[in-house]
Parts: structure tokens; C-alpha cells; sequence
């Protein structure tokens, strides 16, 4: 035998990851209770309200059920696929073949990487908004391909990058993702945006996908619209969605993907290579949540909307400059001066230590996140503004009453 130590050589893609931010804060975050601090956890879009009940007793009923054990189907259940179409309709004004162009998967993150095996491969490149979710710039790293940056927050750059790039850059990109309400930043936009975006995927031969994560959760009146709403968005592309957020499912990993009938045989071809489908008794329980539960969805936007304003209200008082997102369940607020020339990950971990508060660096979301601070109004009322007050009393800004207040 050789005296050799033996060594484990991973994939060169490997190298191509960073720590995943969430973990590192979790892991901090972890230490730090079993420590005894009582922290505040604002860093994850992890819905901690219950699943609606009639979700829950659904799915009691029908585990019970032998026939519910078995590989289910990878494309997901033809009943939940025909729900999902009819729920399209009604919210959206949106037809759906839920044959062909219906496709459920194992939470809207599983479907998104494995859609990127279907589409990239090595030199293809993807435009992305910027600043970006993690996985929306590394799911096409991780397929072989290269992304291409577009400022969110403004949607005339926006659009007005898409047509540059595939007009100067060889070859051009082939695939647009965006996501709104966006993640981070909470950006929305209007139906007229997306018939711009379908313009250009023509003009340019562009495959679109949307990321409708935060589809339901949208305040003071606005709706946010389906990117399937614009005229010929079918023919150029597919949404995402999840009941993660709207229907407090986000533990029993169940999404979807819906539009172009290619794009939705593609992934289910891929799909049908990885994996067997979602649990069958978690798909029948979904019927019911789409079907009987939309009463709770507004009930739950209710209840986010309150809670985003106690976040806005504390974070004004301290002095830090916060403008109010319409969508998602993130407030996207600027680190002040003097900290933040610290860089965002040294001062989230600063707020843990001095505010026992946890919240997501912007540096997480890509270099334009620098400086910035993610906030996720998931705990209740009262704890956010014990939150708030722990944050006032360690990072106020000197006059900055007065300055959020516009005098």
C-alpha cells in the first residue's frame, strides 16, 4: 500500500462557488442562541406563520393513504396542473393547456437550476437583474454559462441593457431571467414593462424567464402582474412560482413553472432524469390550498403590510434612508454612514452582535449589493419592533429623525 494520503478532488465547479451566505449566518446565528441571545432573525424570507389549516388537514387525510406512497409523476399531478391553470385564469386572465404547459416542481429554486441544465450550456450567456438572488446568477455558472449584469432598479437601463447586449456582445446572451417583486430590493413593475421585454426577446431571439416568487405579496393596492399577462409572452418564454410565500408552504418544497410549451418540455425532460416527482400527498394538499385558500393569502398580505410598515417606521426613526417596496417581503435599506465603510457582511455582523439582530448582507446578492442591507419582515409585529428599537438604541444616526422626516 501507499504511504500517499489519499486526497478527495471535487469538480472544478466547485471553486466556482462561494460560502452560501444564508449558511454562514445561520451557522452564526445557531452559535449564538445556543450562547443565550435572544436574536431577531430578519435575514431569510422564511414565512414563519403556520400553512392555512385546511392545507394541513388535507394533507393528514390523504397520507393516510397507501396509494399516495408511490413514485408520483415528475411533472406533477394532472389535477394539480388543471388547478393551477384554472387559479391562472381567474387571478391573471391567463389560459394555460395544463398539459403542455403546466409543470410542478420541487420548490421554484429546483426547477429554476435544473431549467438552466436545459437551456445553457459552456459560453452561453444570461442576462440577470442585478442585484441578483443567489442562485439566479449560480444556477447559470453551474450549467457551464456566463451571466450578463442589468441594473434592476431602474427599468428604461433595464430594457435599454438588454438591447445592448445582444446587440454588441458575440454571442449574444439567449436567456433574460428577471424576478418581480424583486429579491432583494423589493423593485416592481407595470404590465407595459414586460410587453418591452417581449418586444426585445423577439427582436433578439431571446428565451424569457420570470422568477414570480413573491407573486401574491404586493401592498397599498398594487398588484403585481404575471409576466404571462403580456401579449405574446408565451411565445417567447415561462414564469416560476412557488406557494412557498403566499400559502406558508415554503417547508413542504413545492413550485411550478408555466408558458412556453418547449421550455416546459424541456425542463420535464430533464426532470424526468432527476427525480420522480413531488410527494403525492403534498401535491393533492396544494389542490386545496389553490382552490379554498385565498381568503388566507389576503388575510397574510395583510398581515405582511403591517409588519413592513413597523420596519419603516423603525428604520426612519434611527435616521436610515428606506424607500417603501410595493412587493415581496424585504425591506432593501442603505447602511449609513460611518458603517458603511465597513462593507455589509462586517457590519450584519455587527448588528448581531450590538443589536442581536439578524439580517442579510447585500454583498450577498452580488457586488451592487455592497453597502446595502436585506430585511425580511417574517417575525411578528412585535418582535420587529423590539427589532427596531434594539437597532435605534445601538446605530441611530445623529438628527436623523429629522432628515427621514424631510426638515
Amino acid at each position: 500500500m501507499s504511504d500517499k494520503p489519499h486526497t478527495i478532488q471535487l469538480a472544478a465547479r466547485m471553486g466556482l462557488l462561494p460560502d452560501y451566505m444564508f449558511a454562514k449566518l445561520n451557522a452564526l446565528r445557531q452559535a449564538k442562541r445556543q450562547a443565550g441571545m435572544d436574536l431577531i432573525d430578519m435575514a431569510m424570507g422564511n414565512p414563519k406563520d403556520p400553512t392555512p389549516q385546511p392545507i394541513v388537514d388535507k394533507l393528514t387525510e390523504v397520507v393516510q393513504d397507501a396509494r399516495n406512497h408511490r413514485y408520483s409523476v415528475a411533472s406533477g399531478i394532472y389535477n394539480l396542473r388543471n388547478e393551477l391553470a384554472k387559479y391562472y385564469q381567474a387571478q391573471y386572465g391567463v389560459g394555460l393547456n395544463p398539459e403542455e404547459e403546466v409543470i410542478f416542481t420541487i420548490g421554484s429554486k429546483e426547477g429554476f437550476s435544473h431549467l438552466c441544465l436545459a437551456l445553457i450550456g459552456p459560453g452561453d450567456k444570461a442576462m440577470i437583474p442585478s442585484p441578483s438572488f443567489p442562485i439566479h446568477s449560480y444556477a447559470v455558472i453551474l450549467a457551464g454559462g456566463e451571466t450578463v449584469s442589468l441594473p434592476v432598479m431602474d427599468d428604461e437601463a433595464f430594457l435599454r441593457g438588454i438591447d445592448d447586449a445582444c446587440s454588441k456582445i458575440h454571442p449574444p446572451p439567449k436567456v433574460l431571467f428577471m424576478n418581480y417583486p424583486h429579491n432583494p430590493t423589493g423593485k416592481t413593475v407595470e404590465i407595459a414593462f414586460f410587453n418591452e421585454v417581449v418586444k426585445l426577446a423577439r427582436k433578439h431571439n431571446l428565451i424569457v424567464v420570470h422568477d414570480f416568487a413573491y407573486s401574491r405579496l404586493s401592498y397599498d393596492g398594487f398588484e403585481a402582474p404575471s409576466f404571462l399577462q403580456a401579449e405574446g409572452a408565451k411565445e417567447v418564454g415561462v414564469e416560476f412560482g412557488t406557494m412557498s410565500k403566499a400559502f406558508n408552504m415554503a417547508g413542504w418544497r413545492i413550485g411550478y413553472a408555466l408558458g412556453n410549451k418547449d421550455i416546459i418540455k424541456a425542463l420535464a425532460r430533464i426532470k424526468g432524469y432527476y427525480d420522480y416527482g413531488i410527494f403525492q400527498a403534498i401535491q393533492i394538499a396544494s389542490i386545496i390550498a389553490l382552490r379554498e385558500c385565498q381568503d388566507y393569502v389576503v388575510k397574510q398580505v395583510e398581515i405582511y403590510q403591517k409588519r413592513r410598515d413597523v420596519v419603516l417606521a423603525g428604520l426612519r426613526s434611527a435616521g436610515w434612508e428606506v424607500e417603501t417596496p410595493k412587493g415581496g417581503m424585504f425591506v432593501w435599506v442603505k447602511i449609513p454612514q460611518p458603517w458603511a465603510q465597513e462593507g455589509s457582511t462586517n457590519f450584519a455582523l455587527r448588528l448581531i452582535e450590538e443589536a442581536e439582530l439578524v439580517a442579510s448582507p447585500g454583498a450577498g446578492f452580488g457586488p451592487e449589493g455592497e453597502g446595502w442591507l436585506r430585511m425580511a419582515f417574517v417575525e411578528n409585529e412585535q418582535r420587529l419592533k423590539q427589532a427596531m428599537r434594539n437597532l435605534k438604541q445601538a446605530f441611530n444616526v445623529p438628527g436623523g429623525l429629522k432628515k427621514a422626516q424631510g426638515q
